[in-house]
């Protein structure tokens, strides 16, 4: 009986789709992972915004199951989540007879929650206390190991009014988050044990503020970047989140040149991290069992980086949900091959059980079954975000190449045909009602059967009257540090 193999999760954040294969950013190590592997060119985030996308991810169910719409997580929902939905991802690993290990971001709710690794090292994005800040892993390394540098409040850059603004990352390129991942992730991988190992290293970047280590942050020119794709602004922000978030991370008025700066920034976060996959697929492939060892590469979600007239995520244009997502296994998966299907992060819970040997699929795909042609596609995929019953409710429906996105607020829907309008410009709701018809009834169908109650009236979806949201700005400095605000 063959070896059952290794297990190796690698994420970004917020890590466009567009981004591989993309031939103005160096990605060498993503090629490589790429030629070795199949990559998935319709997959997505279900729910496009950190804390859901990663609950989803280890539980391998969807928001309507695991409560998690957005980034705020009820009291008690981390233990009651596993509760409903069964051992978290690393926890089944264990149970499957696996040495398991996390490296990074885990964005949990509270931030130190047990997710089951045996081992499990955090380096989250910001710290709310001192207690925080020295039990974070990558923040009491830099305290022992550089303590020339413990004096920085923002580690991986400067946040609140500076969220997107093009920066310099504060560190030298061998003391970032994602450098010190990378040599945790291959010492751990390295550890002396006759078990199979499932590892997770979750990187923070490309995640704003886009502050790459020198050289990277002049890696590109800011005049050779695309400047962002837009449609009618009226119709960009019928999805109120957009120009909310906007304001709320002061990207309400970028530029055009600040716009390609930003961009050029965040090329250089990826190319700065994609040589630290590189690493760890050197480290890979320096094992005896590096060909049985499954490979999987993805992202939490994207970055409107200024299409649509937005910043930041939380929306169901393709920049924000849909994602890369790369899976390799020599000799079990095809190498260099590209698939259509519909696939999305729910489906990596199935996609490692499976490798382990007792496949569990929870709300997921036959990702190994549909590689080898012994599962059908997915048909449909849905996704959400905000609490349903409330104005900021909505959902997006994908079939074949047409999209749904259906909003609470003010009952509006888009329908895009991505073949014919890859970038979204012009939705066609009124010239295909009977499409628009079709799907909405699907998403009200796929919701029943969820006993998602609350965003019903009666027989029909719950909406409201349009409104436009009150505005405000989050402020992230370092609490840790006593910093409350500007001018602490």
């Amino acid at each position: 009986m063959p070896t059952r193999p290794n297990v190796l999760f690698v994420m970004t954040d917020q890590q466009r789709f567009d981004t591989i294969g993309n031939t103005r950013l160096a990605t060498p190590n993503l090629d490589r992972l790429v030629a070795r592997g199949t990559v998935f060119d319709n997959a997505y985030s279900t729910s496009p915004v950190c804390v859901p996308a990663r609950y989803t991810l280890r539980s391998g169910c969807e928001p309507t199951r695991t409560g998690v719409y957005d980034n705020t997580v009820p009291d008690g929902g981390h233990a009651a989540i596993r509760d409903r939905c069964g051992p978290y991802l690393a926890e089944a690993m264990g149970l499957r007879g696996y040495r398991t290990w996390g490296v990074g971001k885990f964005h949990t709710t509270p931030w130190d929650a047990p997710v089951g690794y045996e081992t499990q090292r955090h380096s989250e994005e910001f710290y709310v206390s001192p207690e925080q800040r020295a039990g974070d892993a990558y923040a009491s390394w830099i305290a022992a190991e550089h303590p020339e540098y413990d004096w920085i409040e923002a580690l991986m850059g400067e946040r609140t009014d500076m969220y997107y603004m093009p920066q310099l990352s504060p560190l030298p390129a061998d003391c970032t988050v994602e450098s010190w991942a990378t040599r945790e992730a291959i010492g751990l991988m390295s550890a002396d044990d006759d078990r199979p190992w499932f590892g997770f290293v979750s990187y923070i970047g490309p995640h704003p503020p886009f502050a790459p280590p020198l050289p990277y942050n002049r890696m590109y020119d800011p005049d050779q970047m695309p400047d962002p794709v837009c449609g009618d602004r009226d119709t960009d922000h019928l999805d109120q989140h957009i120009p909310w978030m906007n304001h709320l991370v002061y990207a309400e008025d970028v530029d055009p040149h600040r716009a390609r700066t930003l961009k050029a920034r965040y090329y250089g976060e990826i190319s700065y991290i994609d040589g630290c996959i590189g690493d760890l697929l050197d480290a890979v492939e320096r094992r005896p069992d590096a060909d049985n060892t499954v490979i999987c590469f993805y992202a939490d979600h994207g970055d409107l980086l200024g299409d649509h007239h937005g910043w930041q995520k939380e929306s169901f244009f393709e920049a924000s949900a849909r994602v890369p997502f790369m899976i390799s296994w020599p000799g079990r998966i095809a190498a260099g091959d590209r698939r259509s299907e519909l696939v999305c992060l729910t489906d990596l819970f199935g996609l490692a059980t499976s490798a382990a040997g007792q496949p569990e699929l929870r709300q997921g795909s036959d990702l190994l079954g549909l590689l080898t042609s012994a599962a059908p596609p997915r048909e449909t995929l849905f996704g959400y975000h905000g609490r349903p019953g409330t104005r900021r409710f909505k959902a997006m429906v994908r079939q074949r190449e047409l999209k749904l996105i259906w909003l609470a607020n003010g009952g509006h829907r888009l329908l895009f045909d991505l073949a014919a309008d890859p970038h979204e410009i012009k939705p066609v709701q009124a010239e295909r009602p009977e499409d628009a018809d079709r799907l909405t009834a699907l998403l009200a169908e796929h919701l029943r059967s969820e006993d998602v109650a609350e965003a019903f009236d009666d027989e029909e979806l719950r909406t409201f009257p349009y409104e436009e949201w009150p505005l405000t700005r989050i402020h992230q400095f370092d609490l840790s540090r006593g910093v409350t605000g500007f001018g602490a």
